[in-house]
């Protein structure tokens, strides 16, 4: 068994280490008062109504790729349904609020956090490396308050992080069965993002990648039968839903022209709508993904100081078969969410794909300091020891640095996001077409669907589908939407009943709103 010799004093360390995750976590969740942003919001308002017995649907619509007519819809016909399961499993236990979904992902947090150690003691063969390992992927940056809301961060990285290390485990012992592991790791982070489907395209390119070619195809069809065996049940769900295995319009996202049209209406985006943009346009937007995304990759999974450390320990350590899975995936999803999938890449998917990397990259900063300290120190006359004391200290001291302000900053932002909803003064029965609908019923009740991006008059067919009662915009609208903010050209079946200079808000006359706004 690959484990089966590690010393005592590794695993007392693994609970220590799980132990700290959970006490830094918890106060990490505390600080945090709701979820923050759209996709945190879009979670949790599912799994609430999972707990209030409503069933997997949704009271807003944030986008129009494969929405059926009607409000509420079943949830997850784009995105996919583990982050709201996990905290529908904290609110059956802890009760209907988001604190208790909050303690569904706090274990998670922590195994993703036991990961960086393991990873520190296999690559570095040293404790003191898989303690520094382990502080850094505690203290991950950017990705910090992530870990403690409800997103797909925490589930994608310790599934996502799980599937690696079995492959390359799989590689470097010849046991099949931990392609299994593998491919069932690769299933639960395709429930949380469907980016999981790349894990299980490293999966079997790793296994072929064995010697003799029979028993690579039998670890790739050993994986690839996990994976489907726990994807299934969701498969026919989608299924029975929409009539298609998977969701649809997902590949629709690599023909954008900006990320403003996940909200088109009619929705979707062609290949041929693409290719009309021009070859300049499309040269000219993946040049400026490849330097959204460069500077994504150092300051947020590289944590800026970090990022020369991992990428040297990954260029030291790129013969170790355990990282075979990693080091096909690092480069392969950098390369997707830059030149295919370039405006949700950049907007944030290579941020949230990129959480399985973080233990990984934890691993390689640590190793990295390491080696070179041990090349420079008797260059220049240090002690080793208190080398690495210092140098790790420091590390380790930047990374917490950097988290407590990321923490800091994103709590300001996130705690403070209901006021403009509230303030809004809705009642609570409008159907409301907003820029965050998901945001809107998380802080008021009241359902909604999204600004789309087009023009003012399909809002008449949008309110005829929905039921849509009101329409609020602020500063940050829809570029078809610029008539209805200066308010030339309003359609007739829209009443202007409000405006404070940052929020415009309009009563859908054929509604029949139950009355004006002061």
């Amino acid at each position: 068994m690959f484990f089966s010799r590690v010393a005592p004093v590794y695993r007392r360390d693994a609970l220590r280490v799980a132990a700290l995750a959970l006490l830094v976590g918890g106060i990490g969740a505390a600080l945090i008062d709701q979820p923050g942003y759209t996709d945190a919001f879009y979670y949790y308002n599912a799994a609430q109504r999972m707990a209030s017995g409503l069933g997997m649907t949704d009271a807003a619509i944030w986008t129009y790729i494969g929405a059926p007519t009607g409000l509420p819809i079943p949830s997850h016909l784009y995105w996919q349904p583990l982050p709201s399961l996990i905290a529908f499993g904290g609110m059956s236990l802890f009760g209907v609020s988001f604190g208790a979904a909050q303690l569904a992902f706090l274990p998670l947090y922590a195994l993703l956090v036991v990961l960086g150690y393991a990873l520190g003691a296999l690559l570095g063969k040293s404790r003191r490396v898989a303690w520094l390992a382990a502080l850094l992927t505690l203290f991950s940056g950017y990705y910090f308050p992530y870990w403690f809301t409800t997103s797909t961060i925490a589930p994608y990285g310790v599934f996502g992080a799980l599937s690696l290390l079995s492959m390359g485990i799989g590689r470097k012992t010849g046991a099949w069965a931990w392609f299994i592991l593998s491919g069932a790791c690769a299933a639960l982070a395709h429930l949380a993002r469907s980016d999981g489907l790349l894990l299980l395209i490293v999966l079997v390119i790793v296994a072929l990648w064995r010697t003799p070619l029979r028993m690579g195809i039998l670890a790739a069809a050993a994986g690839v039968a996990a994976y489907s065996a726990l994807m299934a049940p969701w498969w026919l769900r989608t299924l029975a839903v929409t009539g298609a295995l998977l969701p649809v319009g997902g590949i629709d996202t690599a023909f954008m022209r900006s990320y403003d049209e996940i909200a088109n209406y009619p929705p979707g985006a062609s290949l041929a709508h693409f290719l009309s943009w021009g070859v300049g346009n499309i040269v000219e937007s993946r040049l400026w993904a490849l330097s959204v995304n460069i500077g994504r990759f150092i300051g947020e999974q590289g944590m800026i100081a970090l990022t020369p450390l991992m990428l040297y320990g990954a260029w030291r350590k790129r013969g170790e078969a355990i990282l075979s899975g990693f080091l096909l995936y690092a480069p392969l999803l950098f390369v997707l969410m830059t030149l295919v999938f370039t405006f949700p890449g950049a907007r944030g998917g290579l941020f949230h794909s990129g959480a399985a990397l973080m233990p990984f990259w934890a691993a390689l900063g640590a190793v990295g300091l390491h080696d070179l300290l041990v090349y420079f120190a008797p260059r220049r006359k240090w002690r080793l020891s208190q080398a690495k004391i210092v140098f790790g200290g420091a590390l380790a001291g930047w990374a917490v640095l950097l988290s407590s302000m990321v923490l800091m900053n994103q709590r300001q932002t996130w705690n403070d996001s209901g006021a403009r909803y509230r303030a809004l003064g809705l009642p609570r029965e409008a159907v409301v077409m907003i820029k965050d609908p998901s945001a809107l019923y998380y802080f008021t009740g009241a359902m909604g669907v999204v600004l789309p991006n087009a023009p003012p008059s399909v809002i008449s067919d949008l309110a005829a589908r929905y039921g849509v009662t009101h329409v609020v915009l602020d500063r940050d609208y829809p570029k078809p939407m610029e008539a209805l903010w200066l308010r030339q050209d309003v359609p007739f079946f829209l009443d202007h009943v409000y405006y404070d200079g940052t929020v415009r808000i309009y009563r859908v006359r054929t509604q029949g709103a139950d009355r004006d706004l002061n």
